[in-house]
Parts: C-alpha cells; structure tokens; sequence
C-alpha cells in the first residue's frame, strides 16, 4: 500500500486543477489526476513530476466515480484529501430570464450532483486517513451574502445556474462538514479568485488577472490542513486567512 500521503482531484487535466495535482505532487502526496477524457488526462499526468496517476474519472457517471473508487482502493489503499475542482458553467451569453431549466440541469449535474456522487464513493477510503480532508472548489459567484447586493458586481453576472449550483455546494459543505466530524474528516470550500481559464473562455466581463498558481493557493492550503486544522469554513481567494462570505 502506498506510504505517501494520498489525494484525488476532479477535473485534474487542465487550469487549476492541473496546478493543484502539481502543488500536491511537488509536496511529496501520490496524486491521482482524475479527467474524463483518457487521452487527455494521461497526457496531463504526463506533464507533471512527482508521483502522478491519470485515473478516468467523469462525476456525472455513477459507474465512472465508482470504478475510480475501486482502483485507488487496490492501488493505495486509502485516500487522505479529495479536491472536488470539476466544475462547469451552463448559461454563457443567456439572459437571466431566458436560462433555461436544462441549462441548471446540466450544471447542477456536475458542480453538485458529482460532487455528492464523488464524496458518497469516497468516503470508506478518506475513513481510512488519519487527517483526511475534503476540499469543495466553491467560488465567490455562490456566496448568497454577496449575492444579496442587488447591484453589486457578482449579482448582475446573471449566472443563474452557476451561482446557485456553487450556493447549494456551500451548503453541502457545511453539512458534510458537521456529518464527517466524528470520522475525522475535515470539508471545507475554496474560492480561488478571478483566474482566466477555459471555464470562463466565452464571459463578457473581466475575466481576472489570477494565475492558476494564485488560483490554487487557497485549496492546496485546505488540502494540507494538519490534523487540527478547521472544518466547514470557506476561504479564500489570496490566502487561508481570507475569510469568504457564505
């Protein structure tokens, strides 16, 4: 069974998620880049020193997440951090009022539902970790404090089903924070700043100065939280010292 510490992190071929399998891996952990996509998740993991390994993995297929489950179980033995990073938005370029209830489908489908698909599959092997840690990719966007500034620069995005998909995931993550307690596992969310990447390729707004390397302080920190480092708070995007408005 493998001696290094052991993380898995969706949507790992590209943007941040890509930086934090690097950070992580940099760092010593036995990293397991999960992409839906064969060729282009072995040819991410590729990329990268340290111990990587591409693993299939696509959130919105029950089968793919626990086949994914199953061979980190025979390969490692135990997960000790899962960074839930695959992350979409449904409804560039829409009006609000034109969004579409499929559009929400389809984002909630993979920035919620995968969430909770992946964490439900996971969970047997984080109980095995001695410091076990889950880092939720949340963002600004879902902050229903900010949100409730009518005019401010987060609420007139329009992102209907991006903003409300990233508020249900803050609400998972204090609930599987509070549930996950007594196994020792810590939940937490991240927001990494405005980082231009190909999520938010086709925004009509600034889509921000960040480098993915800012983009993935934040969660690598809350990925290597010590073992009496805090549950179901949300941090972010400069440092573990910003504190996020839920």
């Amino acid at each position: 069974m493998n001696q290094n510490e052991v993380a898995l992190v969706t949507g790992g071929n590209k943007g941040i998620g890509h930086e934090i399998v690097r950070q992580l891996a940099s760092r010593g952990f036995t990293v397991y880049l999960g992409a839906r996509n064969p060729s282009l998740g072995t040819a991410a993991a590729a990329e990268l020193t340290g111990d990587v390994r591409f693993v299939q993995l696509d959130v919105t297929d029950a089968d793919s997440v626990a086949a994914a489950a199953k061979h980190i179980d025979a390969d490692s033995g135990r997960l000790d951090v899962l960074v839930n990073n695959a992350g979409i938005v449904s409804e560039w370029g829409t009006a609000v009022a034109d969004i579409t209830a499929e559009q929400v489908r389809t984002a909630y489908d993979v920035n919620v539902f995968g969430v909770v698909s992946t964490i439900n599959a996971f969970v047997p092997l984080l109980r095995r970790s001695p410091n076990a840690r889950i880092v939720n990719m949340s963002s600004g966007l879902g902050s229903v404090n900010l949100l409730s500034e009518l005019d401010g620069r987060l609420a007139t995005q329009g992102l209907l089903a991006y903003s409300s998909s990233k508020a249900a995931l803050n609400a998972l993550t204090l609930v599987y924070a509070s549930a996950l307690r007594a196994d020792g596992i810590k939940v937490n969310a991240a927001t990494p700043g405005l980082v231009p990447t190909d999520l938010n390729t086709q925004a009509s707004v600034p889509r921000g100065t960040r480098t993915v390397a800012d983009g993935a302080v934040v969660p690598v920190a809350l990925a290597t939280l010590p073992a009496d480092g805090p549950t179901g708070v949300f941090r972010g995007p400069g440092s573990l010292d910003d504190v996020a408005p839920w």
